[in-house]
């Protein structure tokens, strides 16, 4: 019997690596992402005489929305990827990320919260400067959504400090 379960542990210990394929789908799924930047980025230089500072705006606000969806995108790979799957082994690359020192499943939610208000604020921006055109309804509920992942981002980050201070106070010897 103490063989079966040494197996089945490794099998299921094993089974992590599933989650490869879904990240290297994260990997091209930001290559779209590039993709669709340069495209919105040649429209601004080549429309730039045409357009309005509106305009402009919110299309120099679209292509800060595609990179802050990119820059999500890189957390969840490379975070999840180190948590789930396998070390990376970067601790001597001179281009590691200084979050990768500290990441956990708990850091990786609160940021990812984080990068969902940053996009939800540049999408609520683009609403206010397009307000005259946007039902005022639609209006209430982006900023309703906006609202409620700042809550929801705040009860993560307590909620992982909670955690991350409990599980501190649990290793360290009483004195």
């Amino acid at each position: 019997m103490g063989k079966g379960v040494e197996i089945l542990g490794k099998f299921i210990f094993s089974s992590r690596w599933l989650q490869a394929p879904l990240y290297v789908g994260l990997i091209i799924a930001q290559g779209v992402y590039v993709y669709r930047f340069m495209v919105e980025l040649f429209h601004l230089v080549t429309s730039v005489p045409a357009l309005t500072e509106n305009m402009i705006m919110l299309m120099v606000l679209g292509l800060i929305d595609v990179v802050m969806i990119a820059n999500l995108l890189i957390m969840v790979i490379i975070g999840g990827y180190e948590i789930f799957v396998s070390r990376l082994d970067l601790q001597l690359h001179p281009d590691r990320p200084d979050w990768l020192a500290h990441v956990s499943a708990g850091a990786i939610k609160v940021k990812v919260a984080m990068a969902l208000i940053g996009i939800s604020s540049i999408h609520l921006l683009k609403t206010f400067i397009n307000a005259e055109q946007i039902p005022e309804q639609a209006i209430m509920w982006q900023v309703i959504i906006h609202l409620t992942f700042l809550v929801s981002a705040i009860a993560l980050a307590y909620t992982d400090r909670v955690v991350t201070k409990t599980t501190e106070e649990a290793r360290s010897p009483h004195a």
